[in-house]
C-alpha cells in the first residue's frame, strides 16, 4: 500500500510516517517536561522545519543542473525532491543548539528526537522493504487499438509506470518531463496507463498537446492502481527487470525528482526485454 485513501482524500504513507514522528515527538517531548523541563512542543516544530529546509536546499544543490535554468522550480516542493540524511543532521545540530542554551529543554528535547527519529527511520525502512518486495501485478489492460494486452509483456528490462488522468493537473504538468525521459533513456521501458478514461478522450488530449508517447495503455476499472495501493494521481513506479519495485513517487514528478527515482537503472544488470510495442500513442 502506498497512500492511505479516505472517501475521495488520498495522502501518501511516507507522509503520515513523517507527520506521526512529529506527533509522538512532541507528545514524548511534553511527558517528560511534566516531569520537571520545558515543554519543547514549539523547538520541535521548528527543528522539523529546519530538517525539511536542509533536506530540499540539499537536493537542490544536488541535482543543481536540473534548477539552474528554472529557480522557481527550486521552491515547488511538489515534486517531493528532499534528502533525508543532511535534514537529519541539521535537525540535530538545531537540537545540540538549542539544549545548550536552554538547560530546561535538554531532557525533553532529547526525548522527543529520539523517539521521533526512531519511529521514523524504523517504520520508513519497513515500508521501503514491503514495497520492494512487491512484484508487476499480473493484470490485463486494452492498448489504443482495444487490443487486450498482458502487464507482465513488458517485463525483462527497466520498466516505469505511470498512472495518469487527463483530468488531473499534476498528470498534465509532468507529462512533458516524461515524454523527455522516454526520448531520452530508449534502455527503459515507459507505460502510461490511463486511468478510466475512454480511448477517444485520451487521443484527442496527446493530440492538442502534441505529445508523442509509446505505450499508452488504458485501464478503465482503476485496476492497477488497486493492485499497488494507490488510489492517488499521478502514481509512478519503478521496476527491475525481474518485476520487483524498486521505487514509487506519488504526485508530480520533476526532472531531477525523476533522475533521482531512476537512478538505480543505472546500476542495474543488464537483462533482455521482452517485446513491447514501439514509437507511438497507438500502442
Amino acid at each position: 500500500m502506498l497512500t492511505l485513501t479516505i472517501g475521495t482524500f488520498a495522502i501518501a504513507l511516507n507522509h503520515i510516517l513523517l507527520i506521526s514522528a512529529l506527533i509522538l515527538a512532541t507528545l514524548v517531548g511534553w511527558r517528560v517536561a511534566k516531569r520537571g523541563g520545558e515543554n519543547p512542543e514549539s523547538v520541535l516544530f521548528s527543528l522539523f522545519l529546519l530538517g525539511m529546509l536542509a533536506a530540499r536546499v540539499s537536493f537542490v544543490l544536488m541535482y543543481w543542473s536540473y534548477y539552474s535554468s528554472d529557480w522557481l522550480q527550486m521552491v515547488d516542493l511538489r515534486d517531493g525532491g528532499f534528502l533525508a540524511w543532511p535534514g537529519i543532521i541539521a535537525l540535530l545540530i538545531g537540537a545540540v543548539l538549542y539544549g545548550w542554551r536552554r538547560p530546561a529543554l535538554r531532557k525533553p528535547l532529547s526525548a522527543g528526537v529520539i523517539t521521533g527519529l526512531l519511529f521514523w527511520g524504523m517504520t520508513s525502512l519497513s515500508l521501503s522493504v514491503y514495497e520492494k518486495g512487491t512484484r508487476l501485478p499480473d493484470i490485463t489492460l486494452r492498448n489504443a487499438n482495444g487490443e487486450v494486452v498482458q502487464l507482465a509483456d513488458y517485463q525483462g528490462g527497466p520498466l516505469v509506470i505511470n498512472l495518469w488522468a487527463t483530468w488531473c493537473p499534476p498528470c498534465r504538468r509532468e507529462m512533458p518531463v516524461l515524454e523527455s525521459a522516454q526520448r531520452m533513456r530508449p534502455d527503459v521501458t515507459f507505460l502510461f496507463v490511463n486511468q478510466a478514461e475512454s480511448m477517444q478522450s485520451v487521443s484527442t488530449y496527446l493530440a492538442t498537446q502534441g505529445l508523442n508517447l509509446d505505450n499508452v495503455l488504458f485501464d478503465a476499472s482503476g485496476r492497477l492502481g488497486q493492485a499497488v495501493g494507490s488510489m492517488a494521481l499521478p502514481t509512478t513506479l519503478f521496476y527491475q527487470a525481474d518485476g520487483r519495485l524498486i521505487n514509487s513517487h506519488l504526485g508530480e514528478l520533476s526532472q531531477a525528482s525523476l533522475a533521482r527515482a531512476m537512478e538505480p537503472f543505472d546500476t542495474a544488470p543488464a537483462a533482455t526485454r521482452k517485446p513491447t510495442c514501439e514509437a507511438s500513442a497507438t500502442c
